[in-house]
């Protein structure tokens, strides 16, 4: 029902925006037509009348100046041009204009007070014009209106020694008020009727082309829906012919992955009743040997001698290492899993380190009767890795190399330049790991039958292995019964680009 609404919304969306789109281009196309109309017709006019203030000037001043002898207009002259021109075209005016662009005289214009200030129109306009021989689309100034432009007629004349320039507007103020009085319901008629043509076409067909794009949108809803109510194993059918390939690729990519995912955790699962049941186990061990020896000495206290208590006190103690150790491995390995430690790589010499844990484990390897070696070639280079964790993995691989090493056995701890890398190699003369067992035994509590015969909670090659992975490296083991085994794993050399 939720996806349903969802779709309904978006497909509304998607028509109103549509829609607001559409009203825009309307409003936009009906602007456009109005304002190049108007450019269209006022370049026509202008190019038709474009020899008017010529003619007028070859027609009017053959026998008369506008300007006589003493430099006043000729307004009976200017009288006559006015009413010709009325009678032909009620939107023309025409002013007399000296060289330096001032009104001299026009009807139009209100001359009675002598002190009032002339008007003046710009002469590059005029030039312009002139120079062009009026074929070019220019606006002038409009002297009844100062600051707005019209199309225009020029021309200059020289007469009776006097010279200056006709100057004839067009588009004149009574055609501009006429002009303005129609516009408004025109614009209205124009602009309704296209936007509501407009609307109505290109609206239906966009509906129709929306729910048509959206079919594969309202598909992958539908799969969702259908893998949301438990249909685990439904996909987008043909999604490379879809339009959105991309999206329902995806889909059934997050599909598979939900679902490996909830394999991945059905095992996990599995894994921890499993871990918590051996955990249990392991666990129940030395509290019981624990337990069982103290209240041993509680029943027998005062009759036990000095040599079998302290015999008892260091079972009890052995049982509480060993209790605390299988502890830590735990914790330790729950916080690899989790991904809570992450390695601080930096470039050390293995050489040294492996010095070092030799020296910590030649008393325990004399107590066993064991020879602890080590095979160092010279000039060994620095790696790059996290000391504290490399460490921790050689001594886990340690651990287990005298666990199961016989005594007058050897353990040897050997390190291999690859050049682009250094091998750690343990080697132990144990009684060797079976083919088929050597894929459990790097896992937590897969313990072989051998290693349940020793001391240890299955733990320590797990947390080797997680080490090793933080360090984007594997660790291999080669054994075969009966002739000992080898666990090695590589680091990288140091160099700038790694650091």
């Amino acid at each position: 029902m939720k996806e349903n609404l969802y779709s309904n919304r978006l497909i509304t969306k998607l028509i109103i925006s549509f829609l607001a789109v559409l009203l825009l281009a309307g409003i936009g196309f009906t602007a456009a037509t109005f304002y190049f109309s108007n450019h269209y017709l006022s370049e026509t006019t202008q190019r038709l009348h474009a020899n008017l203030a010529q003619d007028l000037i070859d027609e009017k001043f053959v026998s008369e100046s506008p300007i006589d002898s003493l430099g006043n207009v000729n307004k009976a002259l200017f009288g006559d041009i006015m009413h010709d021109m009325m009678g032909i075209n009620r939107a023309i005016e025409v002013y007399l204009l000296d060289m330096e662009g001032k009104v001299q005289y026009s009807v139009v214009l209100d001359h009675s007070d002598p002190k009032k200030q002339q008007e003046q129109v710009a002469l590059a306009p005029i030039e312009s014009f002139i120079a062009q021989n009026g074929n070019g689309y220019i606006l002038g100034d409009n002297p009844r209106s100062p600051g707005e432009e019209q199309i225009f007629s020029a021309a200059k004349f020289s007469k009776g020694g006097k010279e200056g320039y006709i100057y004839i507007i067009l588009a004149g103020q009574d055609y501009s008020n006429t002009k303005a009085l129609l516009f408004g319901g025109y614009a209205q008629k124009m602009g309704l009727g296209i936007s509501v043509l407009t609307l109505f076409f290109a609206g239906l067909l966009g509906i129709l082309s929306i729910w048509y794009l959206t079919k594969n949108l309202r598909e992958i809803s539908y799969a969702a829906k259908r893998f949301q109510q438990g249909d685990l194993e439904y996909r987008i059918a043909a999604k490379h012919k879809t339009d959105l390939t991309g999206l329902a690729n995806t889909y059934n990519e997050m599909a598979d992955t939900i679902l490996k995912d909830m394999e991945h955790i059905k095992s996990l699962e599995n894994m921890r009743r499993e871990l918590i049941a051996n955990i249990s186990h392991d666990l129940r061990t030395p509290l019981s040997v624990i337990q069982g020896y103290i209240e041993t000495l509680k029943m027998k206290e005062g009759q036990l001698s000095e040599s079998d208590k302290e015999r008892y006190m260091d079972i009890i103690s052995s049982s509480g290492e060993r209790l605390s150790k299988m502890i830590a491995q735990l914790f330790e390995y729950s916080k690899l899993e989790a991904k809570q430690i992450t390695p601080k790589k930096e470039p050390f010499l293995l050489s040294e380190l492996a010095h070092d844990i030799c020296n910590n484990y030649e008393v325990l390897a004399q107590k066993k009767n064991i020879q602890f070696s080590l095979d160092i070639p010279e000039n060994v280079p620095l790696v790059f890795a996290d000391i504290s964790l490399v460490e921790r993995a050689i001594q886990n691989l340690i651990d287990n190399a005298l666990k199961f090493t016989p005594e007058n056995g050897t353990v040897t701890l050997q390190l291999v330049n690859n050049n682009k890398e250094v091998a750690i190699l343990i080697k132990d003369d144990g009684p060797g790991i079976t083919e088929e067992n050597q894929a459990l035994i790097f896992e937590r509590y897969r313990q072989t039958k051998q290693s349940h015969e020793k001391e240890g909670a299955g733990l320590g090659l797990a947390i080797v292995r997680k080490i090793v992975e933080l360090h984007n490296a594997s660790i291999k083991v080669l054994s075969k019964p009966n002739e000992g085994t080898i666990f090695s794993f590589s680091l990288p050399i140091y160099n700038i680009s790694n650091a």
